[in-house]
């Protein structure tokens, strides 16, 4: 329901105010990079994207703060709406800066290249900055390095299907699930996903450390629904959880089951050992059909390449191995071999997404495939 929506927002921000007592954000300028809020009327229903439906919903006390314009929003082209709001945001205060890490790195760019300074240095008092729908881990030091500095940031979990958790505290691990507002949660462990009768915890019966597929019935009429995605709890009391992939984004053509959590705290430490940033990337299996075994390929855009390849790939891949145990015991059995990397060309995925008519508003680009769709399509943008 929209009060779900509006009511956890706010609720972020003043759990923010109330731990760190910084309030003075609110006074400044505050954009939110969404979608078109122009609806359709679809059997007399309006219809359009959550955060264009969001846009018509913003209490009137951020309104007056509240950019880009109206207008502006409404431009389908990315790009074309991206120089509109850089036009619209380049000399004003902003102070809160909220939308997918992915595109506020685009916009921070095209900024931080008009002006050739940091963005710290553009908006001095740019105090928070509001994330979600992607792990902000793979893109946090990249965006702090183009900020100029670390600053505060809120993470949040909406989806069309409601607003499910959001971090309350900048100190403690994971976000607070949303309990008490018109959702009832219940958790089918990872494993038990696609049996035809998996076993459904509630709350009272959930543990931590373990991967649940996350299921939603709400007041605007979902009963029993997967949203696709899976979480693992990092607390009980409160109940605050992190997410760990999508059930459709994974890798198990060879009974392995590598999940999003476990890729993405592969590259990110191998990364953080070798000082390398890492733009974007995506896995997904080749599957030898003659001599030589079969192995995962990742397609990495690197800020910066790695002096040797071929040891960076041994250490994401021993990494993934500690992580999985599964693949440890592909890997020791000589059913796979080692992961490989791509390289992909600087700005790969901007414009493979371009190509698929993706790019901006609430698309990204999935971490794992268990097919080689993706990766045939981004064969054009690779440096091989």
């Amino acid at each position: 329901s929209i009060p779900n929506h509006i009511n956890s927002a706010r609720n972020a921000l003043l759990c923010y105010m109330a731990e760190t007592g910084h309030t003075d954000f609110a006074n400044g300028k505050m954009i939110f990079l969404s979608g078109s809020p122009e609806l359709e009327r679809i059997g007399g229903i309006p219809t359009g994207r959550l955060s264009g439906i969001v846009n018509h919903h913003i209490p009137r006390y951020l309104r007056t703060n509240q950019l880009p314009s109206y207008e502006t929003n409404c431009i389908e082209d990315w790009e074309t709406k991206l120089d509109r709001i850089v036009e619209e945001t380049i000399n004003q205060d902003m102070t809160l800066i909220s939308g997918i890490p992915p595109w506020v790195q685009m916009y921070f760019d095209r900024i931080s290249t008009i002006k050739q300074k940091k963005i710290r240095e553009i908006f001095p008092h740019f105090r928070v900055l509001v994330h979600g729908g992607v792990n902000f881990e793979p893109y946090k030091a990249k965006l702090f390095e183009t900020i100029g500095q670390k600053i505060d940031s809120i993470e949040t979990y909406p989806a069309s299907e409601g607003f499910f958790a959001f971090q309350y505290s900048q100190e403690e691990e994971g976000l607070l699930l949303n309990t008490n507002s018109g959702i009832f949660f219940e958790f089918i462990p990872a494993g038990e996903v696609f049996d035809p009768n998996p076993t459904r915890l509630t709350l009272a019966e959930v543990k931590t450390g373990e991967n649940y597929a996350l299921i939603v019935n709400n007041n605007a009429g979902l009963w029993g629904y997967n949203i696709g995605d899976t979480v693992r709890f990092v607390s009980l009391d409160p109940f605050r959880i992190v997410v760990t992939g999508r059930i459709k984004h994974f890798i198990s053509a060879f009974g392995e089951h590598v999940i999003g959590e476990e890729v993405e705290y592969s590259l990110l430490r191998a990364a953080e050992e070798e000082h390398l940033g890492i733009t974007e990337f995506t896995v997904a299996p080749l599957i030898q059909q003659g001599q030589g075994k079969s192995f995962h390929e990742w397609f990495i855009e690197f800020e910066n390449m790695p002096t040797d390849l071929n040891a960076f790939e041994q250490k994401v891949d021993q990494h993934l191995r500690q992580k999985n145990i599964y693949y440890d015991d592909l890997i020791t059995g000589n059913i796979l071999a080692p992961l490989r990397i791509t390289p992909v060309k600087k700005n790969g995925f901007i414009d493979y997404m371009k190509s698929k008519g993706k790019l901006g508003g609430q698309n990204k680009v999935p971490r794992l495939s268990n097919d080689r769709t993706i990766a045939e399509e981004l064969s054009a943008w690779t440096m091989n």
